[in-house]
């Protein structure tokens, strides 16, 4: 059995990860321009998985910004 000695870990997302998951493509790749990285690494963020704090926050930031007035 592969990895018997730990227990299985579950990536839990956040609600901005979640939001972001629910983007159409084309706005998910504008906000990872804009936080600097590529769409790879954003849809990883929005997984949980791990990826650079400065990335999560970058993107954090750029969901924040499109919230309804």
């Amino acid at each position: 059995m592969r990895g018997f000695l730990r227990p299985s870990l579950r990536p839990e997302a956040n609600e901005a990860q979640k939001q972001f998951a629910t983007f159409t493509r084309a706005r998910r790749s504008k906000l990872a321009k804009a936080a600097q990285t590529n769409l790879l690494k954003a849809d990883q963020w929005a997984r949980g998985e791990f990826v650079a704090p400065e990335l999560g926050s970058a993107l954090e930031r750029g969901i924040a910004g499109l919230k309804k007035k």
